[in-house]
C-alpha cells in the first residue's frame, strides 16, 4: 500500500466492470450500476479517430458509410483490439467520474473475464484498465461474479452451479469454498444464436437479415421449448433472389428450429459439467438447483429444457442481465474480505513513476 492510497480512496470511486462482448456494465461503489451500454465503438478508418462509443455507436451499426466502421473491440469475451478497448474503458471510467462529481480519476477496478482465458489475455485486460486510468485492476471470473451477483453462497463448503450466457461466451461453472471446481467456457451464446437466425432466414426464406433485426426477432419470439401461446414476428430484409426489400412473418417454432443447434450445444455442455462434478457437490446442486444468468437466461423455456435434460431444478437469477456486474460490485464494496474470489495475477497495480 502506497502513501497516497488513503488519499485516492477518499476521492476516487472504486468500480466493478462487466466487460462483455455485447454490453459493458459499470457498478460504482456506494451507487450501484450507473452505466449499461453496448460494447461498440464507431471508428473513422481514414483518420483513426473514434467517433462514438456505447449507445451512440450501436445506432450506427449497419448504417455507416464505408470509411466509418462500427465494431466490437471484444470477441467471445476477449480483447481483439487492445487500443480501442483501452479507449472504451477510459470513456466509461471518465463518464463514471463525471456522473459522480469526483475530480480524481484513479479508481480501483474489478473486471469480469471469461473463465479459461490465457495469461496473455488476462494481462491484456489488466493493461487496458490500468492505461485507461485505473489505480489497481483486479480480475474476477465471470461465472464467479455472476454467482455472487445471484447471491449464491460461493464461499460455503457446498456446491453451487451457475450458467452465465452472455453475447460471446457461455460460462458453466461449479463453485465451492470461494473457488471454481469445474468450469467450461464455450463460444456459443447470444451472438451465435443471432447468426443461426440469419442463416435460417437465408436457407428457408431466401432472406438476408441484418444482425440487429435477427437479435430483435430472437428477443420477441425466441424460445427453447414449445410455448403454450404461439408468438409471431415480422422479419424484414433483402430478397436474395430479386435483391428487393422483403418481409416474412415467422412464428416461435421457426425461430426455435433456428436456435436448436446452439441450445443443444449449451445443454450438452451443462450435462457434461454435471458428469464431471464430484458426487458430494452434485448432491448439493440437486438440492439447490442450477442458476441461469446473462441475457441467454431470458430465452423462453430454456430453464424448462435444461431441467428436463439434467433432472435438476433450474432457477433464473433476479435480473440476469446485470448479475456479473452486481457480483463485481459486491466484491468492490468489500475487497478485503472477498479477495480470495479474485483471479491471482502477478500484475495488478499501475506503475508509479
Amino acid at each position: 500500500m502506497s502513501l497516497f492510497d488513503p488519499f485516492f480512496e477518499k476521492f476516487s470511486k472504486d468500480i466493478g466492470i462487466d466487460l462483455g462482448t455485447a454490453n459493458t456494465l459499470v457498478y460504482v461503489k456506494g451507487k450501484g450500476i450507473v452505466i449499461n451500454e453496448p460494447s461498440v465503438v464507431a471508428l473513422n478508418i481514414k483518420t483513426k479517430q473514434i467517433l462514438a462509443i456505447g449507445n451512440d455507436a450501436k445506432r450506427m451499426v449497419g448504417r455507416t458509410p464505408p470509411h466509418i466502421v462500427a465494431s466490437r473491440p471484444l470477441v467471445d469475451g476477449v480483447i481483439s483490439d487492445f487500443e480501442i478497448t483501452e479507449q472504451m474503458l477510459r470513456y466509461f471510467i471518465d463518464k463514471v467520474h463525471q456522473q459522480t462529481y469526483s475530480f480524481l480519476r484513479r479508481p480501483r477496478v474489478v473486471i469480469g473475464i471469461p473463465s479459461g482465458v490465457t495469461e496473455v489475455e488476462k494481462r491484456a485486460v489488466q493493461d487496458a484498465a490500468l492505461n485507461a486510468g485505473a489505480r489497481m485492476a483486479y480480475l474476477i471470473e465471470e461465472p464467479m461474479a455472476a454467482a455472487i451477483g445471484a447471491r449464491l453462497p460461493v464461499q460455503d463448503p457446498a456446491g453451487s452451479m451457475i450458467v452465465d450466457m452472455g453475447g460471446g461466451t457461455t460460462e458453466i461453472a461449479v463453485l465451492s469454498l470461494g473457488g471454481v471446481v469445474i468450469s467450461k467456457s464455450i463460444r456459443v451464446a447470444g451472438d451465435k444464436m443471432n447468426e443461426s437466425i440469419i442463416q435460417y432466414a437465408r436457407d428457408h426464406f431466401n432472406l438476408l437479415l441484418g444482425e440487429r433485426t435477427a437479435e430483435d426477432v430472437k428477443i420477441k419470439i425466441g424460445s427453447a421449448y414449445p410455448l403454450e401461446k404461439p408468438l409471431e414476428a415480422v422479419m424484414r430484409g433483402r430478397d436474395l433472389v430479386t435483391g428487393l426489400p422483403k418481409e416474412v412473418t415467422v412464428d416461435d417454432s421457426h425461430i426455435r428450429d433456428a436456435l436448436m443447434h446452439s441450445v443443444r450445444v449449451i445443454v450438452n455442455n451443462i450435462k457434461s459439467a454435471v458428469e464431471e462434478t464430484p458426487p458430494e457437490l452434485v448432491a448439493d446442486i440437486m438440492y439447490k438447483g442450477i442458476t441461469l444468468a446473462g441475457g441467454g437466461a431470458l430465452l423462453r423455456g430454456l430453464d424448462k429444457l435444461i431441467a428436463e435434460e439434467t433432472q435438476i431444478p433450474v432457477n433464473i437469477a433476479d435480473d440476469p442481465l446485470t448479475a456479473v456486474c452486481r457480483g463485481a460490485g459486491v466484491v468492490v464494496e468489500d475487497l478485503e474480505s472477498l479477495k480470495d474470489v479474485l483471479v491471482n495475477t502477478s500484475f495488478e497495480k499501475a506503475p508509479t513513476y
